[in-house]
């Protein structure tokens, strides 16, 4: 999203430091700014600076360029109210920044008070107040469907221990976890991003132990901040990304390779991954039930009929056997029983006769071959082959797809989540930042699309029949649906949409 004059955002904590700074690089880009802070002598300073650098993009606008607005952003009240009042002067919001911040000078374990105007408040002023900035712009953006970023401040002492102030560094990690688990948001047209800088010389810098900003380095530059911050609010790639700024290194993204290596829950010994025996007491039966399609026709009942089968074992040395939890119903099983997916007339079909039935599904592991090394028995895996209505099949081991669990939902995304994937990353080379129409939008293909296509950060338009799938795909994020019961679809994209890119 490219921070262009015309835009607005909102800033806490824009009375000083990181945020003060913030405030004027955003109005260096010529938007409407909404300084949000607790000291009104600080933050109406920062507004009638920001107005004054404003007036070169704007200085006949009818709205003032910057507003302060006094709040305690503890107070969930008071911070809805000043993000009300920015949205009724600006006509809306598409950034907003959490850049309050406290540090409690006492250890909590010496700290003999209620913790309210000490770790308490670091605790709601570092944590609780960022979620609420958060959940509040993304009502706001949400309502709007338009694309907004979000970015909360974290810190370095949220990726690491800091002994002499725990109370800051858990708010900070709490911070880092928080932001990390909006990246779905993304499908909103919403992205939510933390920062961590390591520590800069303002007056919150300066009480932190100097011992510990010399080992460090020394105080980061605030040019270098703000270049970390524009980055994760322009770059539409960025959801849930936590960018840690050091002196040492330099601009670096967290967890980075090293540190999630530490923390992989599968272990590798291959190209393949060698996942946990999850479901290790599978019993393998002498005899399974499995849907078999006995004579050709389009009719799946009269072409199909239930055998109870000896499993055989031991079985090829590439092979697996799975044991069936969930298989998917498709279309296409009648044309498969009618014989139309072998080539040749009727007879050439029928030579085909009897054939296993069923074409995805999602089971555990019973026992693999002995050449098998990349799959444990008990891993849940999915499969797009022949056979998959019974209760067991067996199936060449590089052919399953391992997955984390063997849920129904993993069977939707065989063919029609992979369907649109191909479409839109491989033939329709899809990237950020595009307008992109999905028809036939509420089918199964149809919904996986347009997340999709919201998750990589485009605007959707989708088309459907019918005021419940029009809710549906709303629901989903789509920015405008065109209901062709009650809409020309054409007009419309001429009318409005006249840049498809997909």
């Amino acid at each position: 999203m490219k921070l262009e004059p015309g835009m607005s955002a909102l800033v806490t904590g824009g009375g000083s430091g990181i945020g003060k700074a913030l405030c004027i690089a955003l109005a260096h880009k010529g938007l409407f700014v909404t300084v949000v802070d607790f000291s009104e002598e600080h933050g109406e300073q920062v507004a009638s600076l920001v107005q004054k650098r404003r007036n070169q993009f704007h200085g006949d606008s009818k709205v003032p360029s910057a507003i302060f607005v006094k709040c305690d952003v503890t107070d969930a009240d008071a911070l809805a109210a000043a993000f009300g009042k920015h949205v009724h002067l600006y006509g809306g919001l598409d950034v907003c920044i959490n850049c309050a911040g406290f540090v409690n000078k006492s250890l909590v374990y010496d700290d003999t008070s209620n913790g309210t105007k000490t770790w308490r408040r670091a605790v709601n002023v570092n944590l609780v107040a960022v979620i609420d900035g958060t959940r509040i712009a993304t009502q706001i953006m949400r309502s709007q469907k338009k694309p907004g970023a979000i970015l909360n401040f974290g810190s370095v002492a949220g990726l690491y221990p800091m002994h002499y102030e725990p109370i800051y560094s858990g708010t900070k990690g709490g911070v880092i976890m928080f932001t990390r688990s909006l990246a779905p948001l993304k499908r909103h047209g919403i992205r939510v991003n933390v920062i961590c800088p390591e520590f800069v010389q303002t007056n919150m810098g300066e009480q932190v132990n100097r011992i510990l900003v010399d080992a460090l380095g020394g105080f980061l530059k605030m040019e270098d901040v703000i270049n970390g911050a524009f980055e994760l609010i322009e770059d539409e790639s960025k959801a849930g990304a936590c960018l840690w700024i050091s002196k040492r290194r330099g601009m670096v993204y967290w967890p980075t390779s090293e540190e999630e290596k530490k923390y992989l829950v599968y272990a590798t010994k291959s190209k393949m991954t060698v996942t946990k025996n999850r479901f290790p007491s599978i019993q393998t039966p002498e005899f399974f039930e499995k849907i078999t399609v006995h004579m050709l026709s389009h009719n799946f009942r009269n072409a199909t009929r239930i055998d109870r089968v000896r499993l055989r074992l031991p079985m090829e040395p590439h092979s697996a056997l799975v044991k069936i939890i969930y298989a998917g119903v498709n279309a296409s099983d009648v044309n498969f029983t009618s014989g139309r997916y072998f080539s040749g007339n009727a007879k050439e079909a029928s030579a085909h006769l009897p054939f296993d039935a069923g074409f995805e599904a999602v089971g555990i592991v019973a026992s693999v071959g002995d050449s098998v090394r990349h799959i444990k028995v008990g891993t849940a895996v999915a499969l797009m082959t022949f056979g998959s209505y019974a209760e067991f099949t067996v199936v060449p081991a590089k052919h399953l797809l391992l997955v984390p669990r063997p849920d129904p939902e993993v069977v939707a995304m065989l063919t029609s989540g992979l369907t649109a994937s191909i479409s839109l990353e491989k033939s329709g080379q899809m990237t950020s930042g595009q307008v992109v129409l999905v028809t036939a939008a509420a089918g199964g293909t149809g919904q996986f699309a347009v997340q999709l296509a919201k998750l990589a950060g485009n605007k959707v338009i989708a088309t459907c029949g019918g005021g419940n799938k029009a809710a549906l795909l709303a629901s989903l994020g789509v920015d405008r649906v065109i209901n062709y019961q009650h809409e020309k679809i054409k007009d419309v994209l001429k009318r409005s949409f006249q840049e498809v890119q997909i």
